[in-house]
C-alpha cells in the first residue's frame, strides 16, 4: 500500500515538474528575445488596396443571329465581357521608382478584384510620394495620380489606398 501512494506522489510530483518547466519556457519565450517592428529612426510606407478594373473592352450589341442561338430566357441585348482589365500602380518616394507592379485580375475568368499590397520602410522625415494608378487597359498612362509631401514619425505607418468613393488614391 506505502508502494502504491508513494508511486502516486511520484507521478504528481512529475506533473507538477513538467507544468512548472512549461510555463517557464512560455514565460521566457513571452518576453525574450525582443522584437521591434521598425527601427527608432525608421518610418513605413504600406501600398495597400484591391480594385476591380475596367472592363478589358466595351459592351456591344448582340446580332440578331447570335440572339437566336441563345435559349429565350438569355437573349441579352448586349454582350458585355467578364475579363477586367490589370491594374497597374507605380510608387515614386523623394523622385525614386521605389515601386511598379502590374496586378492580374483574380478569378478563373480574370473578373475579380486585383489585390496590391508592398510595404516600405523609409527614413522618418519629410518625404515627397507620387502614386500612379491605371485601371484600364484600353486608355494609355495613367487615370489616377496623387502626389504629396509627407512627415513620417518614427515609427509610424503611411497606408496608401484606393477608393474610388473618397476620390481615389487616398494617403492615411
Amino acid at each position: 500500500m506505502n508502494e502504491k501512494k508513494s508511486m502516486m506522489a511520484m507521478t504528481w510530483l512529475g506533473q507538477v515538474l513538467l507544468y512548472a518547466l512549461f510555463a517557464g519556457v512560455i514565460g521566457v519565450f513571452s518576453r525574450w528575445p525582443s522584437y521591434q517592428a521598425l527601427a527608432p529612426d525608421q518610418a513605413m510606407i504600406k501600398l495597400s488596396f484591391s480594385h476591380h478594373g475596367k472592363p478589358v473592352s466595351e459592351c456591344r450589341q448582340a446580332s440578331a443571329v447570335e440572339l437566336a442561338k441563345l435559349p429565350p430566357n438569355m437573349r441579352a441585348p448586349l454582350i458585355c465581357p467578364r475579363e477586367r482589365s490589370p491594374v497597374t500602380v507605380e510608387l515614386d518616394v523623394d523622385g525614386v521608382a521605389s515601386y511598379r507592379h502590374v496586378a492580374v485580375p483574380s478569378g478563373l475568368s480574370r473578373d475579380g478584384a486585383s489585390a496590391v499590397y508592398h510595404r516600405l520602410q523609409v527614413p522618418a522625415g519629410p518625404h515627397r510620394i507620387a502614386v500612379r494608378l491605371n485601371d484600364d487597359a484600353r486608355m494609355p498612362g495613367f487615370a489616377h495620380v496623387r502626389a504629396a509631401t509627407v512627415v513620417l514619425k518614427p515609427a509610424q505607418i503611411l497606408v496608401i489606398d484606393f477608393d474610388e468613393e473618397k476620390g481615389g488614391i487616398t494617403l492615411q
